[in-house]
C-alpha cells in the first residue's frame, strides 16, 4: 500500500485527480469506479477543470458507482444518480448511457445486484476504483462486519452512517436506512484503487485502515492486501498514523527513484 500525505485537502484531491487523469490518458476507454460523499468533491471539481481546459476527455469512459440508496428515485435530489449528474457527469463529455449506478427503484433487488456484477464483468472489470472512507471504516456502504469477500448486495446502514449522512436531508425527509452497495470482493478486483481521506474526523478510521489489522470491523483495512492501492491523505487525516514520518520519507524516495 502506498500512503501519500499532503498538506491540504486541495493538494490531496489534486493528486487524486492527476492519478485518474494519467490512467485515462493511458487508456482512453478505461472503466472507472466512482464514489460519492464529501471526500471526493474536490477531486471531481479538479477533473471538471481538466476537461474544460482540454487536458482530458471522458467520451470513451465507462463508470460504475459504488452504491445507491434503496427507496429513492434517480431524480431525487439525495440520490447518488442525482449527485453524480450534478457534481460531475453534467460538466464533462461522458456518455450518460455508460454511467452505471445500482438500480434501487424496483423491488427485485437481488436481480439488480446480480445484473450490476454482470455489467462490471461485461465491461472488462474496473481499471481504477476511487474510494472515500467512512468514520467507522466503511468503503462504499460496506459497514463494519461486512464480509471481506462480499459481492454487490443489499446492506443495512449503521446508525453511525445514518447520522453522518443526515446533514444532507431535510428535517422532515425520510432518510433511507438500506442501500445497494458494491461488495468488498468486487472492489478488490479493481486493477488500481485510490482512496481519499480528508480531515481530522477521519484520522482514526485512516489509522485503522493503514496500520490496524485487516479486519471486517474496519472494512477499509482490506486495502492492505491490494497490490495497487494508494491512500492519499491530508495532514489532518494522517495525524493519528504512528509511522507518519516514515510515509513522508517513503513517498520522497518513491518520487526520487520511481518517477
Amino acid at each position: 500500500m502506498r500512503v501519500v500525505i499532503l498538506p491540504s485537502e486541495q493538494e490531496a484531491s489534486d493528486f487524486a485527480a492527476d492519478f485518474i487523469e494519467k490512467l485515462v490518458i493511458e487508456k482512453e476507454n478505461a472503466v472507472l469506479g466512482l464514489a460519492t460523499g464529501s471526500s471526493v468533491l474536490l477531486t471531481y471539481e479538479a477533473l471538471i477543470k481538466k476537461y474544460q481546459s482540454g487536458e482530458m476527455s471522458f467520451k470513451n469512459i465507462t463508470t460504475f458507482n459504488l452504491d445507491e440508496y434503496i427507496g429513492l428515485q434517480p431524480d431525487h435530489i439525495q440520490s447518488y444518480r442525482h449527485y453524480m449528474n450534478r457534481k460531475l457527469f453534467n460538466h464533462i463529455d461522458i456518455d450518460h448511457k455508460k454511467t452505471y449506478i445500482p438500480e434501487c427503484f424496483n423491488k427485485d433487488y437481488e436481480s439488480s445486484c446480480e445484473s450490476y456484477e454482470s455489467k462490471v464483468r461485461e465491461n472488462g472489470g474496473i481499471d481504477l476504483q476511487l474510494l472515500g472512507i467512512g468514520t467507522n471504516g466503511h468503503i462504499g456502504f460496506n459497514e463494519p462486519t461486512s464480509s471481506l469477500s462480499s459481492r454487490t448486495r443489499v446492506k443495512t446502514l449503521t446508525q453511525n452512517t445514518i447520522k453522518n449522512n443526515s446533514r444532507f436531508f431535510e428535517n422532515n425527509e425520510v432518510q433511507p436506512s438500506i442501500a445497494i452497495t458494491m461488495g468488498i470482493g468486487t472492489i478488490m478486483e479493481a486493477q488500481n484503487i485510490i482512496l481519499i481521506g480528508l480531515g481530522k474526523h477521519k484520522s482514526k478510521a485512516v489509522a485503522d485502515l493503514v496500520e490496524g489489522p485487516v479486519s471486517s470491523f474496519c472494512p477499509g483495512s482490506v486495502l492492505q492486501n491490494h497490490r495497487n492501492a494508494v491512500v492519499v491523505l491530508d495532514n489532518l487525516a494522517a495525524s493519528n498514523l504512528k509511522l507518519y514520518d516514515y510515509y513522508i520519507h517513503t513517498e520522497k524516495m518513491y518520487l526520487e527513484y520511481m518517477c
